[in-house]
């Protein structure tokens, strides 16, 4: 099915897409990360009994996954809610932090010794996240929430790559995409908002929601977790970070957002996404010698 990285590339892509989705939504985040999530589950769900696999039952060690899941949903929660009170280009470059979280989560998570080199590229998307946080200081909030999507983002990918020493990807994605939307579901209850209304959208909300669970979740999901068998949780998240060059350059066709940068911003992103490259290279050099 081709490269593992051509493989991971496409996958970035679609997550890139995510972005456009969630500014075309008219949902709030926690109702738009809701309907994502058991959408998604009920996908996956379907495939599995489709092809009769068995991965989906729940056993006293699927506590682990079930909770990756909510960690997701508060990811993707404070994804789409950056995106509503900044913009797409400023989330998603922000969001690349995820590389410098997971620097320090990763040699924790695996107990091996941190690396200066990851150390090196994780403060240099620090200063870039500088220069977009000195220079877009309207998206104070946004870029805050931005953050801590990406900490949240760096969370889970080291976990699933713990888990998927144990578990199928199907098995995992599905119980964590199930976990997310109970989670959601519990507390919408709790706040009284669990409601029929919940389900009364648009034609085009309900249809850009199935695009959303299905092709940029079921499918993309269930690809990223089976990549961790080949790919190193840190490199996986280095090369997320070029979802924001095809978010940023979507989000200036759909909605023009090059009319609300300035060169500081692209100076930020530029320097953000050079890890990607730089990190690449290294890791090619060290195969090499």
């Amino acid at each position: 099915m081709g490269k593992p990285l051509l493989r991971l590339h496409f996958v970035v892509f679609i997550f890139g897409f995510t972005a456009i989705l969630g500014n075309l939504i008219s949902l709030q985040a926690i109702a738009l990360v809701f309907h994502r999530m058991w959408i998604a589950a009920l996908a996956i769900l379907v495939f599995l009994l489709a092809t009769k696999r068995t991965d989906f039952k729940i056993d006293k060690k699927a506590w682990r996954i079930l909770l990756a899941g909510i960690i997701i949903a508060a990811h993707w929660i404070t994804f789409f809610h950056s995106i509503k009170i900044s913009n797409i280009s400023v989330t998603l470059a922000c969001v690349s932090t995820g590389a410098f979280f997971g620097s320090l989560i990763e040699p924790i998570a695996f107990k091996r010794p941190i690396r200066i080199r990851e150390i090196a590229l994780g403060l240099l998307v620090v200063v870039g996240i500088y220069l977009i946080f000195r220079f877009q200081g309207q998206y104070f909030w946004g870029i805050v929430t931005a953050l801590l999507s990406a900490f949240l983002s760096a969370l889970f990918s080291v976990l699933n790559g713990v888990l998927v020493k144990g578990n199928t990807p199907y098995r995992i994605t599905f119980l964590e995409m199930t976990g997310g939307f109970l989670a959601i579901g519990t507390y919408l209850f709790l706040k009284g908002e669990f409601t029929a209304q919940l389900f009364v959208l648009s034609g085009m909300d309900w249809a850009l929601l199935i695009l959303l669970g299905v092709v940029c979740t079921g499918y993309a999901f269930l690809e990223t977790v089976n990549l961790l068998r080949h790919l190193a949780p840190f490199t996986f998240l280095l090369a997320i970070n070029l979802e924001p060059i095809y978010g940023i350059l979507l989000a200036f066709v759909f909605f023009n957002e090059y009319e609300q940068l300035n060169g500081y911003f692209f100076l930020g992103a530029g320097l953000i996404l050079s890890t990607v490259f730089v990190d690449a290279y290294l890791r090619k050099r060290e195969k090499g010698s």
